[in-house]
């Protein structure tokens, strides 16, 4: 990877698979508050540290003296997660992997990053979500290739009407395919190895569980 990638560390449930740690290799690191905790667990020294520290226990703060850390309130406008998000673009981020960022108890801030990756990808970043069992990718108008373990979960949630959407080496292909805001009809799909997306207008995000085939 190049210096351009950056993982942000975020507070959620992270599930260290080969998969994960293929996703992370190689990028800069900066954590947002409590997820400072899997830096250890990725054996990795964040370059920055940012948050309220609201969720940061005593010891892990000890454990981790030298790296530059960048308070803020608690009563502020962003979460900490926007706030890495915004210091890792400053940085020079083109590609971001947000780790933690899928399941836990805050159903808000998951679903706060899933918007906000989609509003990422508009401003042509490249964004992976991941908590390491489960990947979020934005699909926006246009193509994207997701690499998929054959016989895998995968589906596509609609943040609008979707138009033209192609869903490709998948156990239930589409073809110009038009699905209603809040429609069911694209959840749990099935890999066939390289699934391919293509959408002619619209937001949505493709949800995959690269280690989970109940579906077979």
């Amino acid at each position: 990877m190049s210096q351009s990638t950056f993982t942000i560390l975020l507070g959620g449930e992270l599930v260290l698979t080969e998969r994960l740690r293929s996703a992370v290799s190689g990028s800069r690191f900066i954590a947002a508050d409590g997820g400072m905790r899997h830096a250890a667990a990725l054996g990795v020294v964040p370059e920055l540290w940012v948050g309220d520290f609201d969720s940061t226990p005593p010891d892990l703060e000890g454990a981790f003296p030298h790296v530059p850390k960048q308070p803020y309130p608690a009563a502020k406008a962003a979460t900490d997660g926007e706030i890495a998000v915004s210091d890792a673009i400053a940085r020079g981020a083109r590609r971001l992997v947000l780790a933690g960022a899928l399941g836990g108890e805050r159903s808000d801030h998951a679903l706060q990053l899933l918007l906000y990756a989609v509003s990422l990808a508009e401003q042509g970043f490249d964004i992976l979500l991941t908590s390491g069992t489960e990947e979020a990718v934005p699909l926006l108008a246009g193509k994207i290739e997701l690499d998929l373990p054959r016989n895998s979960l995968f589906s596509v949630s609609g943040f609008s009407e979707l138009h033209g959407l192609y869903i490709e080496n998948a156990r239930y292909p589409l073809i110009d395919f038009h699905l209603p805001f809040g429609s069911s009809r694209t959840i749990s799909n099935i890999a066939e190895g390289k699934v391919r997306f293509t959408l002619g207008s619209g937001r949505a995000i493709v949800l995959a569980r690269p280690h989970d085939f109940s579906g077979v």
